[in-house]
């Protein structure tokens, strides 16, 4: 038997390419994407390092005709992992909606331009949808308003969409990591530039910045994170909801009680099931 095919976003760096290693190493055939294949040379040499062979292909999340263009060049899709996805720190006052509708271009609409595409080949396969989000998916965090509201969207989509997808033998996961130390973080802006910019919120950002700071100093490794993600992609009953560190359940637990998702999912299994 051939070996399963998993798609995954975002495979440049950090959690994306991560994952797209261990899944190789896990025995999956990977379809590893990004944006620029041209900043391939992480992933093939880590790859290379881990002894497996990944399969590397242009996919922009925001252009549906990219998207199009890369599932139709596949036999078959056994999984997919929508983990590409862009940081965004500001406050509604000193930005523009045009900046906030940005963020949810590449964080919701990016996985759901993916996610339609890639259905019918996962019902086809009754295979899984893993979708990495955020504990900034179930708590709003300061100066981080437009993230949020992007994750929160892609929680609500996947919780709502989940049941149904069942029905077709799709399983949709929605993995939610805490501080990362990957290059997401610098990605971000996360320096005291902004604060010349902020004006009356300067102190507030001051103070979260150095919160921020203190946080991924103490961050999970990108590694730690695909180790579960290749867990969720090789389990026979995969959870909905998978917090990937002591830290994101504290933090989330304040927040949620049903941890793994599974009170949520038999409530709404049983409305179309």
């Amino acid at each position: 038997m051939s070996a399963k095919t998993v798609l995954i976003t975002g495979t440049s760096s950090g959690i994306g390419l991560s994952t797209a290693v261990a899944a190789a190493r896990s025995g999956w055939h990977v379809i590893a994407t990004m944006r620029d294949t041209a900043k391939a040379g992480a992933l093939l040499a880590a790859a290379e390092e881990a002894g497996v062979t990944v399969e590397v292909q242009a996919l922009d999340v925001t252009d549906p005709a990219s998207v199009e263009a890369c599932l139709a060049g596949l036999d078959r899709l056994d999984a997919l992992v929508n983990n590409a996805g862009a940081g965004h720190v500001g406050t509604l006052e000193q930005e523009s909606v045009e900046d906030v509708r940005a963020v949810m271009e590449v964080n919701f609409f990016g996985v759901l331009h993916v996610t339609k595409a890639a259905l019918p080949m996962l019902r086809a396969s009754k295979g899984r949808v893993l979708t990495v989000t955020s504990v900034g998916g179930v708590i709003g965090q300061p100066f981080n308003e437009a993230y949020c509201a992007a994750k929160f969207a892609v929680e609500g989509f996947m919780e709502s969409l989940a049941p149904v997808a069942a029905t077709a033998g799709v399983h949709v996961s929605v993995v939610e990591p805490g501080a990362v130390a990957s290059e997401f973080v610098s990605n971000v802006g996360l320096s005291d530039d902004a604060l010349e910019q902020a004006g009356p919120y300067a102190p507030a950002l001051s103070h979260y910045l150095d919160r921020t700071r203190d946080a991924f100093a103490h961050a999970q490794t990108p590694q730690d994170v695909a180790a579960q993600m290749v867990e969720l992609l090789d389990a026979e009953r995969p959870a909905f909801r998978v917090l990937t560190s002591d830290a994101a359940r504290a933090f989330a637990g304040t927040k949620l009680k049903d941890l793994d998702g599974s009170a949520v999912q038999t409530l709404t299994n049983s409305w179309v099931a």
